[in-house]
This record gives structure tokens, C-alpha cells and sequence, in this order.
């Protein structure tokens, strides 16, 4: 006889347990076990059957992994959670006796862990037992730069000290500085809900949100504690990434601090990098020339024996080329790069390889940006420094930091501006003042020699890693489409880059022209309305009947064609066609309440109409085989190609409707245009 199995000793009931019986084994209160679930990663699960894993009559709605609460037990921040614990009682204890000074210094030895020399907790080793590796910690990075970046903008409240504000500001500055220095940065984009960074470190892409910078409204409803959680560990988890990355390309961490400087919004500028690199970073930047003493040259003899190396390996390097122009020859020389095609129709579309030989990291290299004062400075400044950009101004209000505040330098050559036209205002004593910049320029005026552009143009220019033409984003230009670069175009899909015609369908097409046509004939018939009214005082006098008499006799001498029962047939059918349209196109008038579409008359349309029942055939005749190819699949397969059948029809009923969308507004503007 085998043994007897008792209730709750196996299965579901020992692999899980409840969220309550959890808390009593470890002994902490709820909060504290968020927290510690939270830190930890542990987060509720499913069994299959809840009403064995409860063990009770009443329906559990939490349950956890038996093994995970197990595992609790040896965390070393329960017993800083039990001190914590402990300390509260001690204050509740000491005012119920009505102690108020051994309270009062029980609460400020707690909250001065710095002056008893005991922190409270850290969460130092969860980092470590969390992110065994490096790569563990930058694929978890994502959500960790969302948050930091959306608590750094958040208003100080008594849930979000002001303290926790400006650690995650500066944390944020501090991987801003490396991804500035290490041109980290790949692409970026703005969206409604912010701007969309995407960065590469170490072969990893990490994609984060920085809201925009508006004053935030901070609501009721949403759970700062819990959320506070998150951004103690994700504190500690950026200040040991950004160690790492410091370290790896040899600045010293962390960088110094100015606090004078960020009180005076310096932001970028008030830190100020430490390390080799960093020396190498500030010798190449531009230096004033100076009428000081000659450089010393080099030591004759070293320079002799190089110059002897030199002529050396250039008699090697003629030799060499000697052989592979004989090679060259044989094969003629093209100047096409390869293009990179799908090997399959309707398979991914590759990155095709360009002439450019420009680095994208060093894009604005060679520029000097001046910010006017209506721009967003920081994403603007953040990102110009991380395509290689090194001299950027921009007005004095808009903080320190900046490479010149004098918007008539001459040796700014862009500057972005986001205000519409100058607007010349006159004043009574004869000054003009405009809208457009914050020095006292004459009205209309601009610089020279200096390009003007809207901020789109420098998230354009990244994604697309070359500088787009700036005629296109010029103040007061209607501004192209601002395109995700993270939404790969899929074959057949509609693409707001490619001309309309190349991508709507047959059918699309066939309506177009026909609403065209419509267009052209009611403009006709109005002006041939307006034109009779005009012309009816000098309109000429009617033939007689005699001569009309006679163009009827000489019409008729044509020849007739074909025999009257061949006559009679094709009538009928045509007939019978002509008043099914009709009958067709009312009940079309009689359901939309719009009058009754006249039959073309002119070769065109009949064209088009033989067009359209040709089109119409060929999509009845592709439905009825689509139906018989259905029906040899079994019903399990049937099934699965009706929900993909339905999801491809979902998608292009979508693509429709953005083609009609841009087929509209392409239309207005060329109306506006005539």
C-alpha cells in the first residue's frame, strides 16, 4: 500500500502562498514588502488553480512563489526593516508617556544617519545579486532613464523631496556627459509624450522618454510611494552604470560639481570633466592664435632617420601599386556602390550603403549654433554636443554655460529660430523692433552669411546622418513630415516618403481622376452659365430649317455597318446594362440624398468606366478563388488565415485612409497654389 498523501503538502497548496502568509512569516509590515518585492524582482503569480494553492474557503487574489518568499528570509534589509520598526515603536512609546524630548531625539538621531554614523539601508549588494553582468544592467537601463528623466522635471512635493529631484537631475547630466563624450548617441525623436533618445553602448540599444520641460501637474491619483521605490533602486542602478562607463573610457567619477553654476541653470556646464580623455577632449578644442615664440623643431638626426624610413616604404607602396594597376586594367573600373535588394518579394528592406564618407558622430564638427531664446535649450544643446559640436551660444537668459551670448558674432554660422516671419513693429520716436531676435536689429534683417533654421532640422539631420537642405526648414516654411526613425517601412504599407501615385491602388487611382473629372465639368458648366449670360445680347441668329434640313441628308450617306438583328442584340444589352446602372445609381442618390449622377458622355469617361468593370471583375473573380483555395484547407487552417486575412484588411483599410487623408490635403494646397 502506498503513502497516504496529506491535504497541502504537495502540488499547488506547497508552491504557493499568499501574499498575507508571506508578510507574517517575514514579519514587516505591507509596505515594507512592496518595497522589498520590488527591489528584489519578485512579483506575484498565477497557479492554475486557485482554489487549491489557497488552502482556505476565501478566494485569494495574490499569490507568490513559495520558494521566492524562502529566499527572502536571508535578505540582510529585513533587519534594517525590524530597526526601523523597532525606532518607530521607541517614539510612539516614549509621547505616549508624554516624553517629548526622548522622541524628538529619537526622530533626529534617525533622520541624521550621517551624524551616527549608522545608515539606514543601501542597495548596494541587491545591484550586484540583480546584474551578475555589465550587459545585465544596460538591457535593464531602458525603463531606469524613463523614470529618473521624468522625476528630475517633477515639482518638489511632500511625497518627492527636493532632495530625490536633484539626485536624479544630476545622475541624468552625469550619463548625458558620457554619452556626449564617448558619441554614444544615435537617434532621436519628438513625440507627443516627449522626446525618444536612442543610444548604443557596447553593442546594446537602449531607447528612453525625457519629458518636455512645462511646468507638471502633479495629480492624486497616482502612487508616489510606489513609485519612489522604483527611483531609489533605478538611483543606485544609474550611479553604478555610470561609474562603469566612466571608467571604461578613463574620466574619473564623478565629474566635479558647480554648484554655483547650476544655480545659475548651467545644467551641461556646471560639470566639469576629470581624466585622460578628458585632457585629450580639451586640447583639441580651438585656441586663439598669439604672436608668441617660435615652436622648437625636432632633433636633426631623429628627423634624418625618419626621413629614410619614409622614402623606404615609399618605393615598397610604388611597387605594390605598380602591380595592382596592371590588375585594375583588366576589370573596368564603376563608380556604382552594390545595392542591397530582398532576396524574396515582400521580404525586409536593407540599409542601403551611400557615398557619404562623413561620420554621423561628427556631424555638426564643424559648425557654431547660436539657440534663440524660444527654443528648448537643453535636448537642443544635449544633442548638437553629441554630434560633435563644440561651440554652441544662445542668449544670456537661458542660463550659463553658453560659448558666446552675442548673437552678432560673426563666427556663429546656424542659428535656430522658432518664430514665425519678422514682423517689423514701428514705434512712434521711428525704432523698429521684431519679434525675431533678442539684439536690436534693424527690422527684415539677418546676419549674413548665416543660416536660419527651425529645431526640427537638427533631429531630421541626426536620424537622417546627414545635414538636411535648410531652405526646407526655414522660419515661416511649412516644415516636412517628422518621421520616427524606430518604425521600420514594411513592403506595402504606406509610406509618407514616397509619392502618392507609386503606392495607391488601381482602384484609388480610377476615383481620383474621376472626382478630377467631376471638378473640371461642374468649373465647365459654371463658366459656360456665366458666359451665356454674358453673350446673349450678342448672339448670332439660327439657321433655317433648310440648312439643317441639308446636314441631316449629308449625314446620313455614311455607311451603316451591320445588319439590323446584330443592331437590335447589342442595343438590348447595352439597354439592359445602361438601366441596371441607373437603377444603381438611384438608390446610390436615394441612400446618400445627393442628385443622380448623369452617364459620361465623353470618350474619357466611358474609358474609365469600362476600366472600372474591368477592375470590378478582377476582384470578383480573385474572391471566388480565394473562396475555393479555402475550402481544401482544413478548419484549423481556415481559421488561422481568416484572423490573418482579417488583420491585413484591417492595415490597409488604415493605409486607405491616410492615402485619402494626404490625397486631400495635396489637393487644397494646389488649389491654394492656383
Amino acid at each position: 500500500m502506498g503513502r497516504i498523501k496529506k491535504k497541502g503538502e504537495a502540488g499547488n497548496a506547497k508552491n504557493y502562498i499568499t501574499r498575507t502568509q508571506a508578510v507574517k512569516k517575514l514579519q514587516i509590515s505591507l509596505p515594507d514588502f512592496r518595497k522589498l518585492c520590488i527591489w528584489k524582482g519578485i512579483f506575484p503569480r498565477e497557479p492554475r488553480n486557485r482554489k487549491k494553492a489557497s488552502k482556505s474557503s476565501t478566494a485569494s487574489t495574490t499569490f507568490y512563489y513559495a520558494k521566492d518568499i524562502q529566499y527572502l528570509l536571508h535578505e540582510p534589509l529585513l533587519q534594517k526593516f525590524r530597526e526601523q520598526k523597532a525606532l518607530e515603536k521607541k517614539i510612539s512609546r516614549a509621547l505616549g508617556r508624554g516624553d517629548v524630548t526622548d522622541a524628538s531625539r529619537l526622530e533626529r538621531n534617525a533622520a541624521r544617519p550621517e551624524k551616527t554614523g549608522k545608515p539606514r539601508y543601501t542597495l548596494d549588494h541587491v545591484i550586484r545579486e540583480r546584474y551578475p553582468t555589465f550587459v545585465d544592467a544596460l538591457r535593464d537601463l531602458d525603463d531606469c532613464l524613463s523614470m529618473l528623466f521624468l522625476f528630475a522635471n517633477l515639482p518638489s512635493t511632500s511625497t518627492v523631496p527636493a532632495k530625490m529631484i536633484a539626485r536624479c537631475e544630476r545622475l541624468c547630466l552625469e550619463f548625458q556627459h558620457y554619452l556626449i563624450v564617448s558619441q554614444s548617441l544615435r537617434k532621436s525623436f519628438l513625440s507627443i509624450k516627449g522626446i525618444y533618445y536612442q543610444a548604443n553602448i557596447q553593442g546594446e540599444d537602449i531607447l528612453w522618454l525625457v519629458p518636455y520641460k512645462f511646468n507638471q501637474r502633479v495629480v492624486g491619483d497616482v502612487d508616489f510611494r510606489i513609485m519612489g521605490t522604483f527611483v531609489e533602486f533605478y538611483m543606485t542602478l544609474l550611479g553604478f552604470v555610470n561609474f562603469r562607463l566612466y571608467t571604461s573610457i578613463g574620466l574619473k567619477y564623478p565629474p566635479k560639481f558647480d554648484q554655483a553654476k547650476d544655480e545659475q541653470a548651467g545644467e551641461l556646464g556646471a560639470f566639469k570633466l576629470e581624466g585622460n580623455l578628458a585632457n585629450a577632449i580639451s586640447d583639441e578644442a580651438p585656441k586663439q592664435l598669439t604672436n608668441g615664440s617660435e615652436e622648437t623643431g625636432p632633433d636633426p638626426k631623429t628627423q634624418a632617420e625618419v626621413n629614410k624610413l619614409i622614402r623606404e616604404m615609399r618605393e615598397v607602396d610604388v611597387d605594390g601599386d605598380k602591380a595592382e594597376n596592371e590588375a585594375e586594367k583588366e576589370e573596368p573600373a564603376t563608380d556604382a556602390i552594390d545595392k542591397f535588394e530582398p532576396a524574396a518579394p515582400g521580404g525586409d528592406v536593407l540599409p542601403q550603403p551611400s557615398y557619404s564618407g562623413n561620420e554621423p558622430e561628427s556631424l555638426f564638427a564643424n559648425c557654431t549654433f547660436y539657440l534663440s531664446r524660444e527654443t528648448p535649450r537643453q535636448p537642443l544643446e544635449f544633442i548638437l554636443r553629441a554630434f560633435g559640436c563644440k561651440r554652441i551660444g544662445w542668449d544670456a537668459t537661458l542660463g550659463e554655460g553658453a560659448y558666446t551670448t552675442n548673437e552678432r558674432d560673426p563666427s556663429i554660422t546656424h542659428q535656430i529660430v522658432d518664430r514665425p516671419v519678422i514682423q517689423a513693429a514701428m514705434n512712434e520716436e521711428g525704432d523698429g523692433e521684431d519679434n525675431q531676435t533678442a539684439q536690436k536689429l534693424a527690422p527684415n534683417q539677418r546676419m549674413p552669411g548665416r543660416i536660419y533654421v527651425q529645431p526640427q532640422w537638427v533631429w531630421d539631420s541626426i536620424n537622417d546622418g546627414e545635414m538636411k537642405r535648410p531652405d526646407l526648414y526655414a522660419p515661416g516654411a511649412q516644415l516636412p513630415p517628422h518621421l520616427s526613425p524606430f518604425v521600420q517601412n514594411t513592403q506595402g504599407a504606406y509610406d509618407p516618403t514616397i509619392p502618392l501615385e507609386e503606392q495607391q491602388t488601381e482602384g484609388e487611382a480610377l476615383e481620383d481622376s474621376e472626382e478630377e473629372v467631376d471638378e473640371d465639368e461642374e468649373g465647365g458648366d459654371d463658366l459656360a452659365v456665366k458666359q451665356i449670360e454674358n453673350g446673349a445680347d450678342s448672339m448670332d441668329i439660327a439657321r433655317s430649317d433648310d440648312e439643317e434640313d441639308e446636314d441631316e441628308d449629308g449625314g446620313n450617306d455614311s455607311f451603316g455597318g451591320f445588319s439590323e438583328d446584330e443592331k437590335e442584340a447589342n442595343e438590348s444589352e447595352d439597354d439592359e446594362q445602361a438601366a441596371e446602372l441607373q437603377y444603381q445609381r438611384e438608390l446610390e442618390a436615394e441612400l446618400t440624398g445627393k442628385p443622380i449622377k448623369q452617364t459620361p458622355s465623353n470618350p474619357q469617361s466611358k474609358a474609365k468606366a469600362e476600366a472600372r468593370k474591368k477592375l470590378a471583375k478582377a476582384a470578383k473573380e480573385e474572391a471566388e478563388e480565394l473562396e475555393r483555395a479555402k475550402g481544401m484547407l482544413s478548419k484549423k487552417k481556415r481559421k488561422l488565415f481568416e484572423q490573418m486575412q482579417y488583420t491585413n484588411n484591417k492595415k490597409s483599410a488604415e493605409d486607405q485612409k491616410l492615402r485619402a487623408k494626404r490625397r486631400k490635403l495635396e489637393k487644397q494646397k494646389a488649389k491654394a497654389k492656383a
